[in-house]
């Protein structure tokens, strides 16, 4: 026993030794990889060029500009890459909030009411029946067009119960120019004898009462009821319809839902008159095929900007009626468009 332990002594010593020397050398590397490292930075430190920063940051080469159509000055809203109407997004543009929407709507709104002081229903009347049977006749024409026809037809048949007893031959004679004469005389010929037979020879006042009678529907109604008795409603024509998708207030394409749409963003004491300057500028400025874009004083407010011809001089030459120096649709206009420079459409036999 006592012979083997100086053996067992050695052996333990050379492992102690050996395992010390292997710390140490690593220790050394270590030390010597970390001063290997400063040397070299130094090194490449030496080697590497300084840079003068005197307060100037290194200029980069500018990339060419690109044409992007811009709304004027008055921008208040973002119109860089917005749709085209005919893509226009269930969401308002950019993520617009409802509230956002609901501002930018209504200061539209309020732009137009200061473009069109003098805006109002283009359909020559007299008297609610007058207004129920031009409106009935304005279907797939200009009111202009029925605002020259009428003249005849209520100086013939200037009641409900005149209108019912005529002739029908007589009658599509006089509505030739309308278009569709046939069926508009079936129409207005079957509502005046409803209104005789039904109402006393007196249009209604009440939506459920129009909307029963031959050829009238929703948008013919709310335009007698704010027009004829100053009850607020909105007129969904095409006008209509084509601007306020293009300010994306609405992406829906039925008229009962844009009207419940659009009407969500207004008070109701605003109806008839929204109505009335959104035709207007759908008319004189923002037409289907071109809209001038260039004239618009809605522009900045405007998702569609740029859609049409954004050139102020050529814009000025796609507007119409008063805005272009023309006259306007109505025979007998009110006197506050006369007096804001607006010009009476010449009666039928001036060609």
């Amino acid at each position: 026993m006592g012979e083997h332990e100086p053996d067992d002594g050695k052996k333990t010593a050379k492992t102690a030794k050996k395992a010390t020397g292997k710390k140490t050398s690593k220790k050394a590397a270590g030390t010597v990889g970390k001063k290997a490292a400063a040397a070299g930075g130094k090194a490449a430190a030496r080697k590497a060029p300084v840079r003068k920063t005197a307060g100037k940051a290194p200029v980069k080469k500018a990339a060419p500009p690109r044409k992007v159509a811009v709304a004027p000055k008055k921008a208040t809203a973002a119109v860089a890459g917005a749709s085209p109407a005919k893509t226009v997004a269930p969401e308002p543009p950019g993520g617009e909030s409802r509230t956002a929407l609901v501002r930018r709507a209504r200061r539209i709104d309020r732009e137009l009411a200061e473009v069109y002081p003098y805006a109002h229903p283009e359909l020559d009347f007299e008297n609610p029946f007058q207004l129920l049977v031009a409106t009935v006749l304005s279907a797939q024409t200009t009111d202009l067009r029925v605002n020259q026809t009428t003249p005849a037809l209520f100086a013939k048949y200037p009641t409900p119960e005149d209108l019912a007893a005529a002739v029908p031959e007589e009658v599509e004679e006089i509505l030739r120019p309308t278009g569709f004469f046939r069926a508009k005389t079936k129409s207005v010929m079957g509502l005046s004898k409803a209104l005789a037979e039904e109402f006393g020879g007196e249009v209604p006042g009440r939506l459920e009462d129009l909307v029963k009678l031959p050829g009238v529907g929703r948008k013919t109604a709310f335009v007698v009821l704010g027009n004829a008795f100053g009850r607020p409603g909105i007129t969904v024509d095409t006008h209509f319809q084509r601007l306020v998708r293009r300010w994306k207030w609405t992406a829906e394409t039925d008229p009962d839902k844009i009207e419940a749409a659009v009407g969500s963003l207004f008070p109701k004491s605003d109806w008839t008159m929204l109505s009335h300057h959104v035709i207007f500028h759908g008319r004189r400025i923002c037409h289907a095929r071109k809209p001038a874009c260039g004239a618009c004083p809605i522009a900045p407010l405007c998702p569609a900007y740029g859609e049409g011809e954004t050139d102020p001089e050529k814009a000025k030459k796609l507007l119409k009626y008063e805005k272009g120096g023309f006259p306007g649709q109505r025979l007998k206009p009110p006197q506050s468009y006369l007096d804001a420079g607006g010009k009476p459409a010449p009666p039928l036999a001036a060609g």
